[in-house]
């Protein structure tokens, strides 16, 4: 299929001016700009505290190909097999230039060039190499290591650890070398060459990759390994819409680059380093956060992959049980129990955040973190994350922190949360936040109901708290005010009291719903970061007012910069680039926005919308209880396939499903392979009712 009529393949004949906007590769443990001469490595960081930032890495694949003789110039980036391509066609030539991180063995990067004459000739055919690589860094002291099998080798450690005591990770990168030209001869009709680059933490994992590396390029199976691991990801789940390009294309982005920041559904490595705002590809500096990890991560980027692939949300959580002692930490620095998650988290889970009011009030982002642990819950029912897997220290550490946290107020007999950073960060130092205090109710409550489901005694002030947290609500206006004392019209950031409805699911009538809308959506910053306007288009979209959803929709496009599809913070493209959490919410739009979807304790509840311009979205892959779906919506109806082999999550097994429609009541069993077609109402896939629950155990 020609690059200009498939949406999964980005091609330009100009590079963007903005550099920033050219593609990030990556692939959940080694993340590059192609050209660059810096990459990064997850866990990598080097700086204590507030100066954390990720390590800048040496890239000895940052070249670029020139041919002697005038050439047109091509450049694509195929999202099939996350491959970047440069083509560079002569009278004489044709030379491709080919860039991966690999999508399966995450320590290697690929680098390949191949050369094809356009004419019989006996002259040779010369193009030159130019390279921007030096072996040196600013975080890390290199010194030479022995070659290894013709490949260079460097060695070092980042110069400065995370908190005092803490280790200094070892860096090293073997590659082979490059040189500054290569040559067609005579003889020859094509050549190719394939250079590749490892890096890791340990010189026996560096040198069992590049073994590896070379053994993939002497059977041939180097680039066919890399293409069929995104093969692989891209047969789980695809979201694609018939109507518009524009739309389509950015999903795919989306879905593309938020795959690229997560490892390999085949890792057991542990070693997963959550994901940051900008991704990988950046954090070196303070525009993409020293990629820090926030709640950009459990509440933006999260719920779209974890609809779809129950392994890599696993892998979020289990970053986050790694982090427990940091966090632990966090707490009792700020005088109180439990856990305290950072608001801007490296690998230990202490605070590295550079100002340190961030740290102490936006405290909601505990609450985000166990939402993501709650929803995989519910997705999956796979227990055994919250028991073997630790996650019940989560929950259980972050309700002992809300108990200490709060402080009760005779005058209306409620709790209080005093002196906290909401969401929307233009206000600080404000008590009992709407999203802080939601949030914080829920993770209590679903700490209540895990105790229950582990057979573990809970606390009976987990309980108490969670139904006398104030939730603040203006009888008069009928809305959520912000914060006690928010002056309705004022000034608001980015998306933060319209998240009582999504992703919080707070219960409230729909003039409530339309209130909050109303009063919020006119005062919101308009360069606020791209995720925003997500969120309102779901509020919309729930009300069923489609078009004003999609108008909001569309001012995300301003954020898509370039022919690549790489998104910045701000509209004007300043801000983080790659900007994950923007992409995060924009597939949460259309995946829980159009389809109505919402992880709910028994069931995954859907009420369907289509803007009068998308004929059909079709959504591949959802993975619930064990079992994946593919649905299609249209203007009226709703088909579903259960797949007839589902891969479950963990320990569990796929369970028998079906549609139960909310109006009529009408209940159709879904059997594996059979396509089940209804007309476009409100409903939800639960169990059949003689399946068997891990609820309780």
């Amino acid at each position: 299929m020609a690059g200009d009529s498939d949406p999964y393949i980005f091609s330009t004949d100009t590079l963007p001016s903005d550099l920033r906007f050219l593609p990030p590769l990556a692939n959940g443990l080694l993340g590059w700009r192609v050209y660059n001469n810096i990459m990064h490595m997850g866990g990598v960081y080097n700086g204590e505290g507030g100066r954390c930032h990720r390590a800048d890495v040496p890239c000895p694949l940052a070249v670029k190909v020139e041919t002697e003789e005038a050439a047109r110039h091509s450049y694509s980036l195929d999202t099939h097999t996350g491959i970047f391509s440069h083509t560079l066609s002569s009278a004489s030539v044709t030379v491709s230039q080919s860039l991966y991180s690999h999508r399966y063995h995450s320590n290697l990067m690929v680098m390949e060039i191949l050369m094809v004459r356009q004419v019989t000739s006996e002259e040779a055919v010369t193009v030159n190499l130019v390279s921007s690589f030096t072996p040196q860094s600013k975080d890390i002291v290199f010194e030479s290591g022995p070659d290894y099998k013709g490949a260079r080798h460097i060695q070092g450690q980042t110069t400065t650890a995370e908190f005092p005591g803490g280790s200094c990770p070892a860096v090293h990168l073997i590659w082979t070398l490059i040189p500054s030209t290569l040559t067609l001869l005579p003889e020859q009709s094509e050549a190719r060459w394939g250079f590749i680059l490892v890096l890791a933490n340990s010189l026996e994992s560096a040198e069992a990759s590049f073994d590896e590396g070379l053994n993939l390029m002497a059977t041939g199976n180097l680039r066919l390994s890399h293409e069929k691991a995104w093969k692989e990801l891209w047969l789980q789940s695809k979201v694609e819409v018939t109507g518009s390009d524009s739309l389509s294309k950015a999903l795919i982005g989306c879905m593309f680059y938020l795959l690229s920041a997560f490892p390999s559904i085949h890792d057991t490595s542990s070693s997963f380093g959550g994901v940051s705002p900008g991704g990988l590809s950046n954090g070196g500096d303070g525009q993409d956060y020293w990629g820090h990890v926030f709640w950009d991560q459990d509440i933006w980027m999260y719920p779209a992959i974890a609809l779809f692939y129950p392994k890599l949300a696993r892998a979020v959580l289990e970053y986050r049980v790694r982090t427990v002692d940091g966090a632990k930490d966090n707490a009792q620095r700020q005088g109180y129990k439990g856990l305290k998650f950072p608001w801007e988290s490296a690998v230990s889970g202490r605070e590295v955040c550079p100002e340190d009011i961030y740290g102490q009030q936006e405290i909601h982002i505990n609450g985000d973190v166990t939402l993501a642990f709650q929803h995989y819950l519910y997705l999956t029912e796979d227990v055994s994350m919250f028991s073997e897997g630790q996650g019940s220290q989560v929950i259980w550490g972050v309700a002992d922190y809300w108990v200490s946290r709060v402080t009760w107020s005779p005058e209306d007999q409620q709790y209080h949360l005093l002196g906290v950073m909401p969401p929307d960060e233009y206000y600080y130092n404000v008590n009992n936040s709407v999203y802080t205090n939601t949030v914080a109710k829920f993770s209590l409550q679903f700490a209540v109901e895990l105790a229950d489901l582990l057979k573990h005694p809970a606390p009976k002030e987990w309980q108490a708290v969670a139904e006398h947290i104030k939730i603040p609500f203006d009888q008069e206006s009928q809305y959520h005010p912000e914060y006690d004392g928010y002056i309705k019209g004022h000034p608001v950031k980015q998306a933060d009291t319209v998240m009582l409805g999504y992703p919080l699911g707070l219960p409230m009538s729909v003039e409530i719903r339309r209130n909050d809308l109303e009063a919020y959506e006119p005062v919101t910053d308009p360069q606020g970061p791209a995720m925003t306007w997500s969120m309102f288009a779901i509020g919309w979209l729930e009300l069923g007012e489609a078009e004003k959803a999609q108008h909001l929709l569309e001012k995300c496009f301003k954020n898509i910069q370039g022919p690549f599809q790489v998104w910045s913070e701000s509209s004007d493209g300043s801000g983080a680039v790659n900007f994950l959490t923007g992409m995060g919410g924009f597939l949460q739009a259309v995946v829980f926005g159009y389809t109505g979807i919402r992880v709910q304790k028994d069931c995954l509840a859907f009420s369907p919308l289509l803007p009068k311009d998308i004929s059909e979205l079709c959504i591949r892959g959802v993975n619930y209880l064990g079992s994946q779906m593919d649905w299609l919506l249209r203007k009226d109806e709703v088909c579903i396939i259960v797949r007839e082999h589902a891969v479950g999550a963990g320990n569990t097994k796929p369970y028998d499903l079906q549609v139960v429609l909310k109006a009529s009541g009408t209940r159709i069993p879904l059997t594996p392979g059979k396509p089940v077609t209804f007309p476009r109402e409100p409903g939800c896939i639960c169990k059949l009712a003689s399946s068997s629950s891990c609820w309780p155990l």
